[in-house]
């Protein structure tokens, strides 16, 4: 194995065993609410650190390519993108089912 398949076998690894302490950290979690901000830096990190190591494997066997730096780039980008706004939709309507507003019940029984 040459250094840069020893680098991106690392990182692999490395990516699968965070995605495995997140997903013990999902089975553990004790409501929705938690579980939804757990996905977020699982995407936000293993994803983008996966297809880096896609670009510096084909790197180191074909050669840079410009297209396929810019479509990983932009890969990269909109998964952070996707995500950040996933994230935030998902929390807010997570938030909104499980808070009570003791005012507006009050209201409501009498």
């Amino acid at each position: 194995m040459t250094i840069p398949e020893i680098i991106i076998s690392i990182t692999v690894i490395i990516a699968g065993l965070f995605s495995l302490g997140t997903a013990l950290a999902l089975w553990r979690a004790p409501d929705p609410l938690t579980r939804a901000n757990l996905v977020g830096p699982t995407v936000g990190v293993v994803i983008p650190l996966l297809i880096m190591c896609l670009m510096l494997r084909e790197w180191t066997t074909t050669g840079f390519d410009l297209n396929n730096f810019i479509r990983g780039c932009l890969a990269i980008t909109g998964v952070w993108v996707v995500a950040s706004v996933g994230s935030f939709y998902l929390g807010r309507a997570i938030y909104g089912v499980t808070v009570v507003d003791n005012r507006n019940r009050e209201t409501n029984i009498g």
